[in-house]
């Protein structure tokens, strides 16, 4: 490590730190950009810390004592972070696995290719939460406790009732996620058996929560659950009234299993940052789906099908739509990620999943103008569909309006929030950052006010 400029930092105990005040400890702790397992041209930052007591009067503080190199504002940052956190290990997990450059997702090592098209959305919880496959009877266990919880108290119920008739469906399960813990037997409990339960919990409450609200808002009556078939055929049920035929029935379970988690993204982070601060499972729950609501996050779903919808009323060709949509510098949405530098591996599925349900339903022109769409923003921008593209045209197959895309997004995601609160408050720590300075330079003197111009 003699290659790189190291800071010696004694550095005070921080408020809500879950250090025993008095401590020593020795430890050095190495801060740095980019991924474990290479060190080469990067630079480290690293600090030993030193904890006082409460009483301590400097609490909070960080005090510089051993520089190798100083600029003339010392910082307790190294390398400053990239716009968005692009690249940044934040947390170390065992549950999500993707591989942008091969084009890989996988849940506790098993590859996402393989769930779809051999487990179901209740196995997949089970996967996420437990960390392993379930046998047969774990898995019958977990069926049975998902179809118990098909359940909502009726100040829930009586809540979606009286919600303004302008709000938004995101807006209304962020707030009624909040006021289940009103009704949670472990609201007040936060080890790791409650959250499990609560995860069961939450996972058949916001599917119904999402199912009633459209129900009610379209003035037809909420739909009884039906405790003996699947989640995601419960769920087809009290949205839409009626049982749904296999076909569909697999089809949203696929969906969910796909969307169920992704490691780090905006919304989950969110969930850890506020579990992390020993708050409750309802209220990282409540965190995650206020970050989902944002376009850049879970609604670009939404944005796909207003421009099929679009192309369908104006019976325009979809590729000259979206060449004048290009020529016009707007972005089209659900291409291109973050993560993935090829093919996004759920687009796969959802893909195939598209078409058949197109065909099955006799609305085969959603994915026959996604595909077209698809292959001319590939061959034109370089750019592949990712999960919101053809999620577009499959929810809107299911009979699920454009507003509730995102909802159901949240339908799927909340298991692997509750996967990722879980194992964040099984091994806690306050999960509290830096910030890289670009303010004015210290000291920034006071003036007097009438002294100022």
């Amino acid at each position: 490590m003699s290659n790189f400029p190291i800071y010696t930092v004694n550095r005070e105990e921080e408020e809500g730190s879950d250090y025993p005040a008095g401590q020593s400890q020795g430890d050095v702790f190495a801060i740095r950009r980019g991924y474990p397992g290479s060190l080469e041209g990067e630079r480290l930052l690293a600090y030993k810390r030193k904890l006082h007591s409460p009483r301590s009067p400097w609490r909070g503080s960080a005090t510089v004592t051993n520089l190798t190199e100083r600029d003339p504002m010392s910082s307790v940052t190294s390398t400053p972070a990239t716009k968005g956190l692009e690249g940044i290990v934040a947390t170390n997990s065992s549950i999500c696995y993707i591989d942008g450059d091969r084009g890989v997702l996988a849940y506790r090592g098993i590859d996402i290719h393989e769930l779809a098209d051999h487990s179901t959305f209740e196995e997949t919880c089970y996967l996420l939460w437990f960390g392993r496959l379930p046998n047969r009877s774990e898995l019958k266990d977990l069926q049975g406790r998902l179809a118990q919880e098909r359940h909502l108290d009726p100040a829930i119920i009586q809540f979606l009732r009286e919600v303004p008739s302008t709000a938004l469906p995101m807006d209304v399960l962020r707030t009624a996620v909040s006021a289940l813990a009103f009704y949670d037997a472990d609201d007040k409990k936060n080890d790791h058996e409650a959250n499990v339960r609560k995860a069961i919990r939450l996972t058949s409450q916001i599917a119904m929560i999402v199912a009633a609200y459209d129900r009610i808002r379209k003035g037809k009556p909420v739909v009884e659950a039906d405790r003996s078939i699947s989640h995601a055929a419960n769920f087809l049920l009290q949205l839409n009234g009626t049982k749904p035929s296999p076909t569909a029935e697999r089809a949203l379970d696929i969906a969910l299993i796909l969307h169920a988690d992704h490691e780090l993204n905006a919304s989950t982070f969110a969930a850890r940052v506020t579990a992390a601060t020993l708050s409750d499972m309802h209220s990282a729950m409540t965190s995650a789906i206020g970050a989902l609501k944002g376009p850049l996050h879970g609604g670009a779903n939404e944005s796909v099908f207003r421009i099929l919808q679009a192309i369908d009323r104006e019976k325009a060709d979809p590729v000259e739509y979206v060449r004048n949509m290009l020529a016009q510098k707007k972005k089209v949405p659900g291409f291109g990620h973050r993560v993935y530098h090829t093919e996004d591996p759920r687009a796969t599925h959802l893909r195939a999943m598209s078409r058949d349900l197109g065909r099955s339903s006799g609305q085969p022109q959603w994915y026959d103008m996604s595909e077209k769409i698809e292959q001319f923003v590939k061959a034109d921008k370089k750019l592949n569909a990712n999960v919101d593209f053809y999620s577009a045209s499959t929810y809107h197959t299911l009979g699920i309006d454009e507003d509730l895309f995102t909802p159901v997004f949240a339908v799927s995601r909340i298991s692997g929030w509750a996967a990722h609160v879980i194992e964040q408050l099984d091994d806690n720590r306050l999960i509290r950052p830096r910030a890289e300075y670009l303010g004015p330079p210290y000291p920034n003197h006071y003036v007097a006010i009438e002294k100022r111009g």
